[in-house]
């Protein structure tokens, strides 16, 4: 019932190229080419998650969005069920139920906040990343003492940082400190939180020899991340912005674009001041609480404090940066509301009733939102209808409508750049989120270019360096300039930065 809610959900918001080159990466990945040769990613993978379960989702259902809303929400639908077991570990009969719907709720409310489906289910951007950071705590709560779990652990960690550095900042010192916490206060060194400890130190250069073998193999090329430290006169700055950040995530602000009104806003602002009940709970009983709590509430002040030591700090666009905190503060805040077990009958079904009802207000609101037609979907059923299968556009009209169309009308994305110190404009190959093999006029031939009506891609640019083009169209918002000789020759690479 919950992966229903949450496809109607995704149903309602847009996917855009960013969603759709991980998509099509996914493709490529199911179809046997592993190392993804000629990618140009972003600073973060997906790798062993987002882009390995899209491809599979896109294998069985066709290659298209429903196949993309389909995978996000299973995305969701994992990560929450991950977050659901660490929060009912060690609570029985109806405190358990209560405590996965208030989790199921802590992760529905911040969908009443428009802009959040977009963050949350409409393409990878972090929330996946979740996945390893709540199994490795899982594994390390659940068996600490089993022998399989340190190399396990290892592997999980060394997963999580190849798809997303995130893992490397938030779950490994998560782990390293609770672990040698817990040996200073067991006062012996040889334990298994030693060798737990070691695991996750060992991680990271396993994950920089994985990216060694693939760079050998000829795999993808990534972006570096913007990890570097800021000045510390702007970290007073930037506490302010993480703050707004965090609410933006759990949709604790005034917007017109909150489903339920005050109310929504209401039902986020719970969440999040029982996330951070949950937070202080844990610090105020940090030598009873339980390894997944100690975890869960290093991890968040980990990831808020390496967020605002950075130079990542944006008000309104960095919530994504501090994603982690969403599933973990849930986790907490389930704890904190709800005992670990309800004695007296009355009071169980009491508690059991309101947070399942909680739970559904959020989710059927976000479910209920009408579906969103694709801006981009009048280009693509004109391309397709007129033979048009191979061109050149911007970034944002192009992997989208590739999508869309099956695959059956490919546009490859290119920057436009004026010259220097003369006019005119120059086309560049770009290098994030495309596939250099796109540009290689031995394999293809671009027959078309795709301008906006008043966007950054204006019809003269494409004129000035391609000359006139044999037929023109307009379709809706956009100029579909036709030529009978290929483009692809004429672009340039991306000039270094």
């Amino acid at each position: 019932m919950l992966f229903g809610f949450l496809l109607r959900a995704s149903f309602s918001g847009r996917i855009d190229s960013d969603g759709a080159n991980s998509v099509l990466q996914g493709w490529d990945l199911v179809h046997g080419h592993l190392p993804l040769h000629g990618w140009h990613l972003g600073d973060a993978t997906f790798y062993f998650f987002e882009l390995p379960l899209n491809g599979i989702v896109q294998l069985v259902l066709g290659l298209g969005d429903t196949a993309t809303h389909v995978a996000s929400a299973l995305v969701y639908l994992i990560v929450a069920a991950c977050a659901v077991v660490l929060a009912v570990t060690g609570s029985h009969g109806a405190a358990r139920a209560a405590r996965c719907a208030v989790v199921i709720a802590a992760l529905a409310a911040p969908l009443l906040y428009t802009p959040n489906v977009l963050l949350l289910l409409e393409e990878p951007d972090h929330f996946g990343t979740s996945l390893f950071i709540l199994v490795s705590f899982l594994l390390v709560d659940l068996a600490p003492n089993r022998r399989f779990t340190p190399p396990l652990l290892a592997v999980v960690l060394c997963a999580g940082q190849f798809s997303d550095l995130t893992v490397r900042y938030v779950a490994v010192p998560a782990i390293v400190i609770v672990c040698a916490y817990r040996m200073l206060a067991a006062r012996r060194l040889r334990t298994a939180d030693l060798a737990i400890a070691v695991a996750a130190v060992v991680s990271v250069p396993l994950d920089t020899l994985l990216g060694l073998i693939f760079t050998h193999l000829g795999g993808f090329a990534v972006k570096r991340p913007l990890d570097k430290l800021s000045s510390p006169r702007l970290w007073h700055q930037h506490w302010f912005v993480t703050w707004l950040d965090i609410r933006i995530l759990f949709g604790a602000v005034t917007s017109p674009d909150i489903k339920l009104g005050t109310l929504g806003t209401a039902f986020a602002w719970v969440f999040l001041l029982a996330a951070l009940a949950g937070l202080v709970r844990v610090a105020w009983t940090w030598r009873r609480a339980s390894r997944a709590e100690q975890l869960l509430a290093v991890a968040i002040v980990a990831n808020v404090g390496a967020y605002v030591i950075s130079v990542m700090p944006l008000p309104y666009t960095g919530s994504h940066e501090v994603i982690a905190i969403l599933p973990a503060g849930a986790v907490l805040a389930a704890r904190a509301l709800v005992p670990a077990r309800i004695r007296d009958p009355l009071l169980a079904f009491a508690a059991v009733a309101a947070t399942v009802l909680i739970a559904l207000v959020p989710l059927g609101t976000a479910a209920a939102r009408p579906g969103l037609r694709p801006a981009t979907a009048p280009l693509s059923a004109w391309l397709a209808a007129h033979k048009l299968t191979y061109g050149i556009g911007g970034y944002w009209d192009a992997s989208v409508v590739t999508l869309q169309s099956g695959g059956q009308v490919r546009i490859r994305a290119v920057d436009l750049h004026k010259k220097v110190n003369k006019p005119g404009w120059t086309i560049n190959i770009p290098n994030w989120e495309t596939n250099a093999l796109w540009y290689n006029a031995m394999r293809h031939d671009a027959t078309f270019a795709v301008a906006d009506l008043h966007g950054p891609y204006p019809a003269t640019a494409f004129q000035q360096v391609f000359g006139k083009p044999d037929a023109t169209y307009r379709v809706d918002d956009w100029i579909v300039l036709v030529y009978r000789h290929d483009l692809l020759p004429h672009l340039r690479p991306m000039p270094p930065q």
